[in-house]
């Protein structure tokens, strides 16, 4: 495939996917793209009035699948597990799951659940919701879960000995933890389930450079720069939704597979190689184990340690 678009996703109306944060941005985007190809959307959202004019403004496109509104805020780990409990009790299939919600260069807070607040909604909220959601993805065929990372992983490090940076703050430091982690739940996700021999694939997906919110809501000066910048300088949301759709939908995609922009910044949907800390298997087994501590969750859990990590193929630069 010389040049991957969405019009290449085919017919999806018999898909089913839930997509975080699908009001606005890059969420948006995504489910807008699934929906007009005849997807069924859940829109998994915090804020329901914003969710709910978001679905309006999907159906007004003339889309031919469906879009419906799942309250979830992944700050709160109860609200997590009522949400997926409210989906598996409708009895459906679930082919697509988009880990797309994030947050970034926030004042320092906290979730409910006292996890910084970056990694608590980026990483801990997402891998909680893959968990709980695990069964009904597992039980239906062709699954797959796409979690989104970001060019600002190459910059992220791991510190297992402070994860919610409670003995200093730099509002960057634990985006880009997070967006690390996004990888490394994704490598050893993929590792998991291939050892359980399930046939739901896990892969990664970032949009480069790309026209949102995500980074304006703080109140630092590279906030109050990148309120300037954001719109000047970055392709559409629609365009950086593409990798992720490529990764939900490519069916020569692997488990394991990152897709970002030719251009890392921008450009069409390629795979990617992610750098050398996403692709370290002993620190995605340790955030695995300390993920599922802090969230209460235990998931696909396996006595091997030493299945390497797959790594993602090769970049097409």
């Amino acid at each position: 495939m010389s040049r991957w678009t969405p019009t290449d996703m085919g017919d999806l109306h018999e898909t089913v996917a839930i997509v975080t944060g699908a009001n606005a941005g890059l969420g948006f985007a995504i489910a807008a793209e699934l929906a007009r190809a005849g997807a069924t959307v859940v829109a998994a959202c915090r804020n329901e009035t914003k969710a709910a004019e978001a679905a309006a403004a999907i159906r007004a496109l003339g889309v031919r699948g469906s879009i419906e509104v799942l309250p979830l805020d992944l700050a709160d780990l109860r609200s997590v597990t009522t949400a997926a409990a409210a989906f598996v009790a409708t009895k459906r299939p679930l082919h697509l799951l988009i880990n797309n919600a994030g947050l970034m260069a926030l004042d320092r807070s906290q979730t409910v659940d006292g996890f910084e607040m970056q990694f608590g909604v980026n990483h801990l909220g997402h891998f909680a919701l893959t968990a709980d959601l695990l069964p009904v993805l597992t039980a239906t065929p062709g699954s797959r879960v796409v979690t989104m990372s970001s060019m600002g992983h190459r910059a992220g490090r791991m510190n297992f000995d402070d994860l919610m940076h409670e003995r200093h703050y730099n509002r960057w430091t634990p985006y880009f933890q997070s967006k690390l982690a996004n990888l490394l739940f994704t490598a050893e996700l993929h590792r998991r389930l291939t050892l359980a021999g399930r046939t739901t694939l896990a892969l990664a997906a970032h949009p480069g450079a790309s026209h949102t919110d995500l980074g304006t809501e703080g109140g630092g000066v590279t906030n109050a720069l990148m309120r300037i910048a954001v719109p000047l300088t970055t392709q559409s949301a629609a365009a950086g939704a593409q990798p992720a759709l490529r990764a939900a939908t490519d069916p020569e995609a692997r488990g394991g597979d990152y897709y970002g922009p030719r251009w890392m910044a921008r450009g069409h949907a390629v795979s990617e190689t992610p750098n050398r800390r996403a692709r370290r298997a002993d620190d995605a087994e340790r955030l695995w184990t300390m993920s599922e501590e802090l969230t209460g969750r235990t998931v696909l859990p396996t006595t091997s340690s030493t299945a390497p990590v797959n790594q993602a193929s090769a970049t097409h630069r």
